[in-house]
């Protein structure tokens, strides 16, 4: 696991206490892109969070991007997140 991706996921603990956390570091998949050269990475992030509860998905992504805060700036190019409840989560097995 990538430093990144630990940083990732401490901050998402910290901020949000997710039943569920999944964070993949997928920069390998883009070398060669703008953000891979400028040394930035690609993740993917699947969290379950009651704190996601009545929130649209843009308002659940907004409450991801502010919990990662600075480091969104300086080590994320590109984050792909799936942002659900924990019923959600169940409905989709």
């Amino acid at each position: 696991m990538s430093s990144r991706t630990e940083t990732i996921e401490n901050l998402l603990r910290s901020a949000l206490q997710p039943a569920e956390l999944l964070v993949k570091d997928q920069s390998h998949l883009h070398e060669g892109h703008a953000g891979a050269q400028e040394g930035k990475g690609h993740f993917d992030v699947t969290i379950v969070s009651e704190q996601f509860e009545g929130l649209s998905r843009i308002a659940r992504h907004r409450l991801v991007y502010d919990s990662l805060g600075a480091f969104m700036e300086s080590d994320i190019h590109a984050l792909r997140i799936t942002a659900l409840t924990s019923a959600e989560r169940q409905a989709r097995g």
